[in-house]
Order: C-alpha cells, then structure tokens, then sequence
C-alpha cells in the first residue's frame, strides 16, 4: 500500500497550482496511491478555519482515502491558534497539526508565538508537523525543531523536505539531528533523491516516508522516482514501510491517542 505523506488541497485558488479533493483522488488513481495525508494549502487570507473545515469535509467524503491533517498560524493569535488546534483534534479527528514558520512567516521555536501552541498540541497526544526547508533556513532550520523535539520527546514529529524546499538543501543537517531525535520522522518531499538515500542508510527505512507535496510536484512523477530510487538499494520490506508502512503505523499510534 502507498500512502503519500504530504498533499495539500484547498477549497479556494491559491498560488495558481491548487487543488481541491476530487482532483486529489484522481491523482491518487493515476499514481497508484490508496491514501494521503491531506493539509491545507496556506491561503492568502488572514484565516484558516475555513480551509482546516475544507479538509475535514474531504476526509469525510474520502473517508477510505485522505488521512486529515490540521494547520495553525500562530500570527493570527496565540490562543486563536490553540483554539484551532483544539478543534483540529477533538472536532476534526485530525492525527495531528502542522506549523511553517516559511509560508507563515515566523521562526518555529519562537518562545512567545509558536511554542505555546506547540505545547499545547502535544499535550493532547497526537502529532506535529513542521516544514524544514532551506526556502526559509533561518526561520524552519532542524536545529530549531530539534529543540522542539527534545521539549516533547514523546511526540512523533512529521519533518515535511527535510530541509530542502530550496535549490540548497539543509537535508545533512536534518538527518544528523534526527539522529539525535528518535521522535523526528523524515518526508522526503521536494527535496534531491541522494539525500533522502542518504537518511535512509543513516537513519534506516523505519524513519524515512515518500511524500510528493502535491499540487506543487506531479504524484504519479514523485511515485516512480522512489521505485527507481528503492530498487536495489533497499529490501521489500523496508520499501513497503518508506512508501506507506510508516505513516500507516504512526497514524495508527495517533489515533488511538486521547
């Protein structure tokens, strides 16, 4: 089974690339992917309530296909955001919540904006998401999410690019702090095909996932680039869990979670 670990879809045109669900499972269908992990794609608004009930409203009409994901922005507010957040998980049924300091425009381990509201998703048990990439180096670097990881050890932390997102990439960076954090989980999502062998040899299979940042990369493109990279550099099993076995497992974990 192939579930991809990163999509975002929309209800509205956002950046001329965006999609909604219906297109998403089409996309599926080509590429061969049962299921996605569906966030919403950043809007040039100042909200994102409405998006974050747009993916829910997909996952409930896709309920075999799309995994829900939430997003927070702590510039709309601090308690707004743990508001959000609260309503991602306990309304929603989301697995976890995602933050990027690059879309959103705030460093991720900010003491008085961003951190509050992480705190606040891991106290309730279920997952984080960052992206780490060189688009926004100073704002989303590994360093700063490993600190993240380290306050909530407990916490399965998503790591959408592992640091690429950019023509520079900090994927070495990611890998070695990853190292360090056995909570932190790489996708590897538009980022160089030698970095995310890289994680693998360095981490092993069981922390690395195929995602495909779709709408922004082609699916069925980003499918047969990790069957053309996995052949004969890693074993069937540990194939089955970079492209599905993973997120399948954690999500599970999540799930159960209060």
């Amino acid at each position: 089974m192939i579930i991809d670990a990163d999509c975002h879809i929309s209800p509205t045109p956002e950046r001329g690339v965006s999609i909604g669900a219906e297109e998403l499972i089409r996309r599926m269908d080509e590429a061969g992917v049962e299921k996605a992990v569906v966030w919403l794609q950043p809007p040039y608004r100042r909200e994102v309530a409405p998006a974050n009930r747009y993916v829910y409203e997909s996952v409930r009409a896709f309920p075999d296909r799309l995994l829900g994901f939430g997003w927070v922005d702590p510039n709309l507010g601090v308690e707004e955001s743990k508001d959000e957040a609260r309503r991602c998980i306990e309304k929603y049924g989301f697995y976890g919540v995602k933050l990027n300091g690059a879309q959103n425009d705030y460093y991720i381990d900010d003491p008085v904006l961003s951190l509050p509201v992480i705190d606040a998703i891991a106290a309730t048990g279920r997952m984080l998401a960052f992206h780490v990439g060189a688009d926004a180096c100073e704002r989303t670097h590994p360093f700063r999410v490993a600190k993240i990881a380290r306050r909530h050890p407990g916490t399965p932390m998503l790591l959408a690019h592992m640091g690429g997102a950019s023509f520079a990439d900090l994927g070495d960076a990611t890998i070695e702090f990853a190292q360090q954090c056995e909570n932190l989980v790489l996708i590897g999502s538009a980022i160089r095909t030698a970095k995310i062998l890289k994680a693998i040899r360095t981490l092993g299979a069981s922390r690395v996932c195929y995602g495909s940042d779709t709408p922004f990369e082609l699916m069925r493109v980003e499918v047969a680039r990790y069957k053309a990279m996995l052949q004969g550099e890693a074993s069937d099993e540990d194939q089955a869990l970079i492209m599905g076995g993973n997120i399948a497992r954690l999500f599970a974990g999540a799930r159960s979670q209060p």
